[in-house]
């Protein structure tokens, strides 16, 4: 069978490809490449962040649905963003308040060792830094 490379790169529907493409780009300062169909319609934001490899391509069709995202139907349930150290988790939190994000403050729930810090994006796509805890 043929390797993959375990490099994945998450293509989100979005309703407007350049607002959720300033809105990524503003909280994780990613770099931007957009793609305008010949006919000059704005297709697809593609966000990159060089340090990490991380790849997001926002993609929008005329004839979508206009409803928000939910979890609750088939499909996505929601990204992670993970993180190096737990103490991250709080910087994020304060990151996301200068920005005006609404987010679940960090949580480490008790079935867990792990920690996370919930939030959701524009199209109201789950969001979530997380802090997987060492083993043992």
């Amino acid at each position: 069978m043929p390797a993959i490379t375990g490099r994945v790169v998450a293509v989100l529907t979005v309703r407007d490809p350049a607002r959720s493409a300033t809105w990524y780009v503003e909280l994780l300062d990613l770099r931007q490449h957009p793609y305008v169909t010949p006919g000059g319609r704005l297709a697809q934001v593609t966000l990159v962040d060089p340090r990490s490899g991380l790849e997001l391509c926002l993609v929008g069709h005329p004839d979508g649905e206009r409803e928000p995202f939910s979890e609750r139907r088939t499909g996505l349930d929601h990204l992670e963003f993970v993180v190096a150290e737990r103490g991250e988790l709080d910087v994020w939190a304060g990151r996301l308040d200068e920005l005006g994000i609404a987010h679940s403050g960090v949580k480490q729930p008790p079935y867990t060792s792990n920690a996370m810090l919930t939030f959701r994006d524009p199209d109201n796509i789950q969001l979530e830094f997380f802090w997987p805890a060492p083993a043992g």
